[in-house]
């Protein structure tokens, strides 16, 4: 009966109990007919569901958000075979904030002279994500080296066009003719602007304690004094979030570019959620820290289109009218504070997460360790993304 503690759970050790319950894997223990005999805290937490009202549940109750493992467990019980399903994708129930990939085991066991099951469930949602993350470091870095060397070819050549364009117009008499020397001119000051925004700022980030939803708060009041736009831009703030050492400018610039395209992705109408979250024992790259900021910006336009979603972060790739050029000089803005920016995006929800190390004003090192070290937890904030 759902509910109360079963056989199997009485004859279990207090030893054993104590091991199974710090596990950071997910255990579940069924009986021959499928119903739950135990629960580590870990699978309360990844199926959704207490022990007290898990216990005594069949199988199909407890995977009702996950029917891929919920037919892995099936088979398993029928076959009395061992199982294995990575990268499962389990969707929220309620009260969770999103979905996550599980790896599962399911090993056919004796309880009590009988069948049994004995389920292994391992979050591996964050692991990915870090896999992500590492990606779009590596991504960054040979996107900006690549321009940084292109940039530096275009600017010599663009600096003798004009010259000679110039030097052309003084010996032209004709009016009608210089107006083309003057497109000349024009032009090559737009491709000289365009460079050094692929280049972006030459200065380190000059570093400030500031409060972050001040700066959100500039950057929405500069959105929604733009003409022509009804969309809705909303705040979910932690309260909680300390300030932190950061370049105000370069910030205002990054949450700028974010916002600029979750306002065009949803048109006049649509809405736009600045949120606020404080992470704990977090892992960029390869460096773990005490605390990190995550400012998300989220909007329910159509979102980003499967073909650019791996290239977002490139200069030039643009899903519209932009110039591909906000997003990467946003990336660059973030990564120099030791930040990295992530997105995920379907239709009707589309987030970019800015995610910064919060270090006290008295003290900018990080705690460092390696990308295993921040493998083990994920908060509800990480989630979401």
């Amino acid at each position: 009966m759902a509910g109360q503690p079963s056989v199997g759970l009485q004859l279990m050790s207090a030893q054993s109990q104590l091991i199974l319950n710090g596990l950071s894997a997910g255990v579940l223990l069924l009986d021959r007919n499928g119903r739950a005999v135990f629960l580590n805290p870990a699978a309360e937490q990844i199926l959704g569901c207490s022990q007290q009202h898990g216990l005594g549940r069949k199988s199909a109750d407890l995977f009702r958000y996950c029917p891929g493992l919920a037919k892995l467990v099936e088979r398993a019980l029928d076959g009395q075979q061992l199982h294995t399903l990575s990268g499962v994708s389990v969707e929220p129930g309620p009260g969770q904030p999103g979905a996550r990939l599980i790896d599962c085991n399911a090993v056919p066991v004796d309880i009590e002279s009988g069948g049994g099951l004995l389920i292994e469930l391992v979050d591996v949602t964050r692991r990915e994500k870090i896999s992500r993350e590492n990606a779009l470091l590596e991504q960054h870095g040979v996107s900006r080296t690549m321009i940084r060397q292109l940039a530096h070819e275009i600017r010599n050549p663009l600096g003798g066009l004009r010259g000679a364009a110039q030097l052309l117009e003084r010996r032209l008499g004709d009016e009608a003719t210089k107006e083309y020397t003057s497109v000349i001119i024009s032009e090559a000051d737009r491709l000289a602007a365009l460079v050094d925004t692929l280049l972006g700022p030459e200065q380190a980030p000059q570093k400030a304690s500031v409060s972050i939803h001040e700066l959100i708060e500039h950057v929405i009041r500069l959105l929604g004094a733009q003409d022509g736009t009804e969309v809705a831009l909303e705040r979910d703030y932690d309260p909680s979030l300390p300030e932190m050492m950061l370049d105000r400018d370069q910030i205002i610039q990054a949450l700028l570019n974010l916002g600029r395209n979750a306002v065009q992705a949803v048109g006049h109408r649509g809405k736009v959620i600045f949120r606020t979250r404080v992470l704990s024992r977090f892992t960029i790259g390869a460096t773990r820290h005490r605390l990190v900021a995550s400012i998300e910006v989220e909007d329910d336009g159509v979102g980003v289109a499967q073909e650019i979603s791996e290239q977002i972060f490139y200069p030039l790739v643009s899903s519209g009218t932009g110039s591909g050029l906000g997003l990467p000089l946003a990336q660059d803005l973030v990564h120099r504070h030791g930040g990295l920016i992530e997105f995920g995006s379907r239709p009707g929800r589309t987030v970019f997460q800015m995610l910064l190390p919060i270090y006290p004003a008295t003290d900018t090192a990080a705690e460092t360790g390696s990308a295993d070290d921040g493998v083990s937890t994920i908060t509800r904030a990480e989630a979401r993304a």
